[in-house]
């Protein structure tokens, strides 16, 4: 796996499925100004999938209140995405998310992202915090069977935002309201010392 944090975001231009229609030239530039979570999965109509895209829609206002954009990305066709948003929850479709979905029929864009598992032909469970400027800042890699916590991309975008706000860093396990630190060493201390 190629690590992506602290390059440019590869952009792309496909076809996605957004608002219920497709767009034929979705595009990562078109969000800049905002932070984005761009996730991969491996396919539609499968198992752990769609709890992952309903976990994103269930925290979508959330990462909105933030100025985020939550865009899912799979090798299937826009009309794969079409049929799992109207099939619903109870039968395990999609039905109800509202954030875009792009097709990478050419697994070019899973590849720019180094999630592409070239023998089976989908992604890996990739995920990638952009900053406003384009710039990856976070990403993580999950295996196939292993579900990813939309709670944790939530926490590393607010520890994101925070330390672009206040030029103070945050220490393992940090949520909103917790204690930070300068980057120094009496930082730590002091960090330490209220700890």
């Amino acid at each position: 796996m190629g690590t992506l944090v602290g390059k440019h975001a590869p952009d792309f231009k496909a076809k996605a499925v957004v608002g219920g229609r497709i767009v034929n030239d979705f595009s990562l530039t078109q969000f800049r100004g905002k932070y984005v979570v761009f996730f991969f999965y491996p396919l539609d109509f499968t198992f752990v999938c769609p709890t992952e895209l309903h976990a994103f829609q269930d925290m979508l206002e959330e990462f909105e209140k933030r100025n985020a954009e939550v865009i899912g990305c799979s090798v299937d066709s826009c009309y794969s995405h079409l049929a799992w948003l109207n099939t619903p929850r109870s039968k395990g479709g999609v039905q109800g998310v509202e954030y875009p979905l792009v097709s990478d029929l050419t697994r070019r864009i899973s590849a720019d992202y180094d999630v592409l598992i070239p023998q089976e032909g989908i992604a890996y469970r990739g995920l990638f915090l952009i900053d406003k400027e384009g710039q990856v800042r976070h990403q993580v890699i999950n295996d196939l069977p292993l579900g990813r916590s939309v709670e944790e991309a939530l926490r590393i975008l607010d520890a994101l935002i925070y330390f672009e706000k206040n030029g103070e860093v945050c220490p393992a396990n940090w949520k909103n309201g917790k204690k930070s630190m300068k980057p120094t060493q009496e930082g730590l201390e002091k960090y330490y010392a209220a700890n």
